[in-house]
């Protein structure tokens, strides 16, 4: 189930001083100049309008629609009784979502026509030009106090994005150059313990082998061991060479170190013990959790994401599913469709569904 984040609390609380604000003619202690069913009829259609161009789910010409919407309601809500009271916060409450929605200009064509519809229901109330004034100003600076909080909230939202996509590509290289780091100083060691140690036991075999030969039946037996354990430690040099050519990476930790710390994302990590992966598949999969990352950190909406890798009788499989909106019809970009190519040049294969939440499975082959 998808965490109530600060979104969703915002919504509440927009949800609340709407509310309140018209509570007063919802229960009939003011009276409104349109039958109050009319009103309250115009008033849901405000709220659900301004609640819809929020919505992450729904599609951009939508939500710009209901935004226009829910302007227009706004103005008839503010407009409808004789007496406005604390209707104009609702105006200020638009304006501060107007800009999750259109561009910048465009809310401040939104604050001009709403404090012009403020000043139009103050005068028909109040006579006084000062009073009007200072009303009229009050709302003004309020709906651009409100819309500047907004749009500072928006850049720090996406300044934590691309922090956080900065900091999985940057583990990611990092994870991938200290794997080859290790992986070549493994070789290295390798190729001097078979050109030293394994080179002289190879002569202490033969000079052993051709001594055997000799007279002497009373240090026969001696030999004969001799020859053993001198080919016992070239198979256990052998045995090592081999190990530190083929010694597995440790994915988990490549993994958890690639995607901790996250803000905004909590990433749960599952390898299990039985995957054996070599470098290459190592990468793969290295570079699939951080085009999966990246993409939950750009589109999902998401909350948490989880990635297992597991290992079956076909190979090793890694399966990652988010929280988020998902996409009933995705779009591969670059970045899902190299990664697809990836795993076809290794014998695997990459698949995506978009339906609850977002999944992606890669698998590869046992090598």
């Amino acid at each position: 189930m998808r965490r109530v984040g600060t979104e969703e609390w915002s919504g509440i609380a927009m949800l609340v001083v709407a509310v309140a604000v018209a509570g007063p003619i919802l229960f009939g202690t003011v009276d409104t100049a349109i039958p109050r069913g009319g009103w309250i009829a115009l008033f849901v259609l405000f709220l659900a309008a301004l609640l819809t161009s929020v919505a992450t789910h729904t599609s951009r010409p939508l939500r710009f629609g209901a935004l226009a919407v829910a302007v227009v309601a706004s103005w008839a809500v503010v407009l409808s009784p004789p007496n406005m009271g604390l209707l104009p916060v609702l105006l200020v409450l638009t304006a501060a979502v107007s800009v999750y929605v259109v561009p910048l200009p465009v809310s401040l064509v939104i604050v001009a026509v709403n404090t012009v519809v403020i000043a139009i229901g103050m005068a028909s109330t109040s006579g006084r030009p000062a009073e009007l004034a200072v009303m009229t100003g009050f709302y003004l600076f309020i709906q651009l106090a409100s819309m500047l909080s907004s749009v500072t909230l928006i850049r720090e939202q996406r300044m934590r994005r691309e922090l956080a996509e900065a900091h999985v590509e940057l583990q990611a290289a990092s994870v991938l150059l200290s794997e080859s780091a290790r992986t070549a100083e493994r070789l290295r060691i390798s190729r001097e313990l078979h050109d030293l140690i394994g080179h002289q036991l190879t002569v202490l075999t033969l000079e052993l082998e051709t001594a055997r030969h000799l007279d002497g039946a009373a240090s026969r037996g001696h030999v004969e061991r001799a020859n053993r354990v001198a080919r016992e430690l070239l198979g256990d040099v052998r045995t090592t060479v081999g190990q530190l050519r083929t010694e597995t990476p440790d994915l988990e930790q490549a993994l958890r170190r690639m995607t901790g710390d996250l803000p905004g994302l909590d990433v749960s990590i599952d390898v299990s013990p039985a995957v054996r992966v070599d470098e290459e598949r190592s990468a793969a999969f290295v570079r699939a959790t951080q085009e999966i990352v990246t993409n939950t950190i750009r589109h999902a909406d998401a909350r948490e994401l989880w990635i297992s890798v597991t290992a079956d009788a076909r190979g090793t499989v890694l399966e990652a599913r988010d929280d988020g909106r998902g996409a009933p019809d995705p779009v591969l970009g670059n970045g899902l469709r190299g990664l697809r190519e990836r795993f076809q040049a290794l014998g695997g294969e990459l698949a995506i569904d978009g339906g609850d939440g977002f999944r992606v499975i890669a698998r590869v082959p046992v090598p």
